[in-house]
């Protein structure tokens, strides 16, 4: 087995995978992607199939992931009225491995590990984490998602997803 595929982020991913029973092998890329379009020329799959997830911050300084189909540009107004906070703020790279674990490239929708909070949810985050999916993702049979490592991905449906991550279902972009 590959070195990378033996990290501990990647373990994590992998626990949780089986965790909330989605069958699915964590894969490695010979290259990282530095955005959706690439994650998908390299997976040879539509850019909406990427499921992307970035994390920004609340006004109270908790994370917020949104999980969105690389087909989209998030629109963080949208976001920000649906929490009902009056922004979104970007998270650095110490902010956003802080929080989940990962580093960014490899943040995956499962599987978080806090830094900050030993508080969790059945599905991994911290209580004080706010989970969102973009409903768009639901357009494809297979998405696929960063699997702890800017090399590894993994394949699923937009439903166990869903159901793995506890999000709120959202549009988050202005199409």
């Amino acid at each position: 087995m590959d070195p990378t595929l033996s990290r501990p982020a990647v373990e994590r991913v992998r626990s949780a995978l089986l965790r909330v029973g989605i069958a699915t092998e964590i894969q490695l890329q010979d290259s990282t992607a530095r955005s959706s379009q690439e994650a998908a020329d390299v997976l040879g799959i539509e850019i909406g199939q990427i499921a992307a997830s970035i994390i920004f911050r609340l006004p109270n300084d908790y994370p917020v992931l949104v999980i969105t189909s690389g087909r989209h540009r998030i629109a963080t107004d949208l976001i920000a009225k649906h929490l009902g906070v009056t922004e979104l703020l970007r998270a650095d790279a110490d902010y956003v491995k802080s929080w989940s674990g990962f580093s960014i490239g490899g943040v995956s929708p499962i599987g978080w590990e806090s830094k900050i909070s030993s508080r969790s949810t059945a599905f991994g985050y911290p209580e004080e984490v706010t989970v969102l999916i973009d409903e768009s993702l639901g357009d494809y049979d297979v998405v696929w998602a960063a699997g702890g490592h800017p090399h590894a991905v993994f394949a699923t449906t937009y439903e166990d997803l869903f159901r793995a991550s506890g999000a709120t279902s959202l549009k988050v972009a202005n199409d």
